[in-house]
């Protein structure tokens, strides 16, 4: 049925009035806004932070008074505070990391440091020390190697007897103390002591020798130990700590050639059988 007149502008005046919005509703932006006090307020207190803190950078109120040194022994420990004297008086704010690093950087018996700021006078610094692995021998001279391949120092000959010996060849240069070893050969047997160090191989090891990439550990027994390449080395060694002992009990072997993981052969023939 049609609606008549009235009906529909009744209709159309109902539709057009606004709801009610609920109290507390359709606040201004301007009210939302802080005042200009409070600008002016929080302005002063990031100005005041900013100078406190310039004040705290710039003068001796945090100025480096102590080094106290973790984790290394008492040598290591005294070089280490010795390396980092130049810092002596810095701001601890103003102190950067890598000056930190490249003081301590120069210390070949220093693998890595890792530092923490004790406010108000005090710079922790924590110490990781390399890892000798072997002793670097040519003639008269020998250098003691780390983990990381790097040459540690000079040493006296008939120091660190229970560290593997590692013969330059004779066409290299003199290990320089705080640089990675150059000698090729030495370097893959260091790299396989530090495997052995790592893998916590618990048989002596007198020397290394290398020869065309195949790696032989003489072990403090006399039993020679063939480990192959550098390839599986981890594994190898694994085998070799359970046959080992089992071959010295039983006495008689020369060597042991484990280069085959899967197929280790022991024999008392200095040549490895067919």
């Amino acid at each position: 049925m049609a609606e008549d007149g009235p009906q529909r502008r009744a209709r159309a005046r109902a539709a057009a009035i606004p709801l009610e919005q609920p109290p507390g509703t359709g606040i201004p932006l301007l009210r939302a806004l802080p005042s200009g006090r409070s600008l002016l307020i929080g302005f002063a207190i990031v100005a005041a932070a900013v100078g406190l803190y310039a004040l705290a950078r710039f003068t001796p109120m945090f100025a480096l008074r102590q080094i106290e040194v973790e984790g290394a022994p008492p040598g290591v420990a005294a070089r280490v505070r010795a390396a980092l004297e130049p810092l002596d008086g810095r701001s601890l704010l103003a102190l950067r990391g890598s000056q930190v690093e490249q003081a301590v950087s120069r210390l070949p018996d220093v693998a890595a440091i890792t530092y923490d700021r004790d406010f108000p006078h005090t710079l922790r610094v924590v110490v990781r020390p390399e890892v000798p692995v072997a002793v670097a021998r040519r003639g008269s001279e020998a250098w003691l190697i780390s983990a990381g391949s790097r040459v540690i120092s000079a040493v006296p000959l008939g120091t660190h007897r229970a560290l593997p010996r590692v013969w330059l060849g004779a066409g290299s240069d003199d290990p320089e103390p705080g640089t990675l070893l150059a000698d090729h050969p030495a370097l893959q047997a260091v790299r396989a002591l530090a495997i052995a160090h790592r893998a916590r191989f618990k048989i002596h090891v007198r020397f290394v020798r290398v020869r065309e990439q195949e790696l032989t550990f003489l072990l403090g027994s006399g039993l020679e130990l063939r480990l192959g390449d550098l390839r599986a080395v981890r594994v190898k060694l694994a085998i070799a700590s359970m046959i080992v002992p089992q071959l010295l009990r039983s006495g008689g072997y020369t060597y042991l050639d484990v280069s085959v993981p899967h197929r280790p052969v022991a024999s008392s023939n200095t040549q490895p059988s067919g």
